[in-house]
């Protein structure tokens, strides 16, 4: 793990070289080449303690020896030209293996003043090779600093976090053992060191023979894109008794020159990240992909041999985004080879990145054996999660190591599987008060296992093992953070009469509850008309309705513009810019999570609202970085569908496009146009009667938008009688006759025979000459405010709707109009039923996020 002392000496070696090489490509490679060329004459040095000799720097490049080149007598050109000479000849040095000399192949001093490179080499002097990690330390911190990892998504894996995977998988002496995304071998070195350690006696001699320790350095196996890592892999694993290691500069992903090498072991923490644009793998991938993860993943899972095993680090995107690529990778998955996963904390590759984690198992031959996959939680790995990763005394690790090991040792016994097929919380013998490692993590919920199907069972083989446990309830990982610690509210505001439109103006009234959209018109031509102080927004700010009963509208802004003081505006803290994705927090912000916490804080009698003294004290979620960006774009992807679906709902009108050869009739000489009754109060409210009562305000009561096919009140045909009144048949067309109402151009189609109020006017068909759903699809495209008068209140009389001429074909031609449009129906209908669906991913996305901790 990173020690700040190795991170003081990398910056300060790039703050030296920064006035001479300004290219960080070639920093990297000036500090990669001199800390071997220093590491090298360490391991001569340790020779000669021991006796031996030294050959690294022996025979004519004994003068090249860095005791000569650090001497105190040798002046600063000498040593330039002493060092710019070593590593150009290096190459043809007989001393050193040639992965050595390959290292060295081309290299060069890109400068030629004394000073820099002796100051340089100052602090390159500081390093010694004590421990083998150190230089993949080094480096990786300097990838880091440079942005190199971030955009390849390659994140240095924590020793310790490599021993757990390593531990659980327990690499044997005879098996092949791969790395295919290899960094700097440290996965490869360990699975060694694993080896070497369970084949030593009592005495602590290696049970190993000759063979054996032979073949077995040829059993392990690297590949790497980056030649720079390859050259660090090649050191490291020659420092650690590799005399030809077996490293490769290799694409995995886009050449296929491997694809037929299998592996027993595989340890991997593939790249996380894809380039612009995705990957371009070749064809041999059973998931096609262009996410590098995905692929990893896959081709991992693809070269096991037929009893192999895998530990893969990956990240959440992997366990619960809903692309299908995902999706078929983790349907695999199940039905080949996975058998547990393991959850850790959001944090430990800091200070590199804070993205969360997990860990997949497989193994193809117990998967064969069990119907169940085991989810295990890590809530510490023994170092605090700030950037500096400070030791804690709260591990987890070694104990859920164990109970790894346990749950596949059970599953290496057919009684163990069959135990675990019957019993989901099976428990075992002595650990914690009298329980076995899984017993214990099992009773504190930090364990548990799911049948396959029950993971397969909604298509999205979601690997969160939360989502498995009896209750049903899924817990958030992530840290509670106030409101006021990412978000600030902006006071800026502006008086109307100053600006020239057009502008954006949004009132609560253009937020549409619960689903961030605008509605209505917000370009204002005159904004003089708009009176009194208004709130200033931005793109990129968050309009959140503090009113109640609005406080759940929630709008991201898309545009500059400015809105109603009643909405707050929201926007990153400026000294927590980048830590809160505002695309996210509107999502939470609009959640019943986040609403539940609110109305809690609401005050005023008359006015209820909340205020920014209450809102900033809110606690939210606060995910990763990285793990924002995934949800975000999961949310993306489910609210691109959702938009899609709602351009067809809300634009789809059923047109008819009139024959000119179609005779234009009068209503009245195909329908009876009827208004409605005036019901006293005492007669409304009642549901049991024969005859549904339907006023203006039942237009919008459920059905499918054409026919109404429920009501709010009834009256019996007594009461129609007693009352002079009638029912009509079912087919008539209804919509408002009264007041603003006509303004919602709604219309409406009888289920059943029905009476309505005289706020409410009909059309009845003659169904010998006209068809309802005709009449219906006609006047979907007709403007209502057209048959009312200019009065205020406005109104409709009947003669003008019953002298109001409208195409009439034949009934035959009517029927095949109505059967198309029906056809359109059902498409708009499935859009719409597509829109629930998505969004109900969202909210299940949103709800992820939260977890059954967050009630604040």
């Amino acid at each position: 793990m990173l020690d700040t002392e190795t991170k003081r000496r990398i910056d300060t070696a790039r703050d030296i070289l920064v006035g001479k090489v300004p290219d960080p490509k070639s920093q990297v490679e000036q500090i990669t080449i001199a800390l071997i060329y220093k590491f090298m004459d360490d391991l001569d040095a340790e020779s000669e303690e021991l006796g031996g000799k030294r050959t690294f720097f022996g025979g004519d490049f004994t003068k090249y020896g860095w005791a000569k080149l650090m001497g105190p007598g040798v002046g600063g050109h000498d040593a330039l030209n002493l060092y710019a000479e070593a590593i150009t000849r290096m190459p043809e040095n007989p001393g050193i293996p040639r992965l050595f000399r390959d290292i060295f192949n081309n290299a060069f001093l890109p400068y030629r003043d004394p000073e820099t490179l002796r100051a340089f080499l100052k602090v390159i002097n500081e390093f010694t090779y004590d421990h083998s990690e150190r230089l993949g330390d080094a480096f990786e911190y300097l990838l880091s600093v440079l942005g190199a990892q971030g955009d390849a998504g390659q994140f240095r894996t924590p020793r310790h976090i490599i021993d757990f995977i390593v531990s659980v998988l327990d690499p044997k002496k005879d098996e092949v053992v791969l790395d295919p995304a290899c960094g700097t071998a440290g996965f490869l070195i360990s699975a060694y060191k694993h080896i070497l350690t369970a084949n030593t006696d009592g005495d602590s001699q290696s049970t190993l023979t000759p063979d054996e320790r032979g073949r077995l350095v040829n059993n392990f196996k690297g590949y790497d894109i980056s030649p720079d890592m390859v050259r660090l892999s090649l050191v490291n694993m020659y420092l650690h008794g590799f005399v030809e290691p077996k490293i490769f500069e290799y694409d995995t992903l886009t050449s296929d020159d491997r694809w037929n090498e299998f592996a027993d072991v595989i340890l991997a923490n593939p790249p996380f990240m894809s380039p612009k644009g995705g990957i371009r793998p070749h064809n041999r991938f059973s998931i096609q992909s262009k996410r590098s993860e995905v692929l990893f993943v896959d081709y991992m899972a693809e070269h096991l041999t037929a009893g192999g095993r895998a530990g893969i680090i990956v990240p959440e995107g992997i366990i619960f985004q809903s692309q299908n690529a995902h999706k078929r990778l983790r349907k695999m998955l199940l039905d080949t080879c996975l058998v547990a996963v393991v959850s850790l904390p959001a944090g430990v590759f800091k200070p590199y990145s804070g993205v969360k984690t997990s860990i997949l198992i497989l193994d193809k031959s117990l998967a064969r054996k069990t119907d169940r996959v085991a989810f295990f939680k890590v809530e510490n790995d023994g170092f605090d999660l700030g950037d500096q990763r400070r030791p804690i005394e709260a591990n987890d690790l070694p104990q859920t190591a164990r109970a790894v090991q346990e749950w596949l040792d059970d599953l290496r016994s057919a009684q163990g599987a069959m135990v675990r097929e019957e019993n989901a919380a099976y428990t075992a013998g002595p650990a914690e008060h009298g329980m076995t490692d899984l017993q214990a993590l099992m009773e504190r919920g930090s364990a548990l296992s799911a049948t396959r199907a029950e993971i397969a069972a909604d298509g999205e083989c979601n690997l969160n093992g939360d989502r498995y446990r009896e209750d049903g309830v899924e817990t958030a990982s992530w840290p509670m953070t106030p409101v006021r610690e990412l978000f600030q509210r902006s006071d800026n505001t502006i008086l109307p009469a100053t600006l020239h439109g057009p502008v954006t103006y949004v009132g609560l009234e253009n937020i549409t509850q619960n689903s961030g959209q605008l509605s209505g018109d917000v370009v204002i031509n005159d904004p003089t008309q708009v009176k009194s102080l208004k709130s200033i927004f931005h793109v990129g700010d968050i309009l959140y309705g503090r009113l109640r009963p609005n406080l759940n509208k929630v709008w991201l802004a898309d545009r500059d513009g400015f809105c109603s003081t009643d909405i707050m505006v929201i926007r990153p803290s400026a000294s927590f810019q980048g830590r809160a994705l505002p695309e996210l927090y509107e999502n939470l912000f609009r959640s019943k999570w986040f609403n539940s916490a609110v109305l809690q804080r609401v005050t005023g009698a008359q006015l209820p609202r909340i205020s920014w003294s209450q809102f900033q004290n809110l606690v939210v979620p606060l995910p990763p970085l990285p793990v924002q960006q995934e949800i975000v774009e999961e949310i993306e992807g489910y609210q691109r569908v959702i938009d899609g679906a709602r351009g067809v709902v809300e634009n789809y009108r059923p047109r008819i496009v009139v024959d000119p050869e179609w005779p234009m009739v009068a209503i009245k000489s195909v329908a009876d146009v009827e208004s409605g009754f005036g019901f006293p109060l005492a007669f409304q409210g009642n549901v049991d009667e024969d005859i549904p009562f339907l006023k203006v305000s039942d237009m919008n009561l459920p059905g499918n938008e054409i026919t109404i096919v429920s009501w709010n009140n009834s009256v019996s045909n007594n009461v129609l009688r007693e009352l002079k009144a009638k029912s009509f048949p079912s087919g008539t067309v209804i919509f408002p006759k009264i007041g603003a109402a006509i303004a919602t151009n709604k219309k409406r189609i009888l289920s059943r025979e029905s009476t309505y109020d005289n706020n409410v006017i009909g059309i009845v068909p003659d169904m010998q000459k006209l068809l309802p759903h005709f009449l219906y699809s006609w006047l979907i495209g007709f403007d209502l405010s057209r048959w009312a008068s200019d009065s205020q209140p406005p109104s409709m009389r009947k003669t003008i709707v019953e002298h109001h001429r409208i195409p009439l074909p034949s009934l035959a031609t009517q029927q095949a109009i109505v059967s198309q449009i029906e056809a359109e129906q059902e498409v708009v209908n499935a859009n719409r039923e597509l829109i629930r669906r998505f969004e109900k991913k969202i909210e299940g996305v949103v709800d992820r996020v939260w977890g059954a901790s967050s009630a604040v």
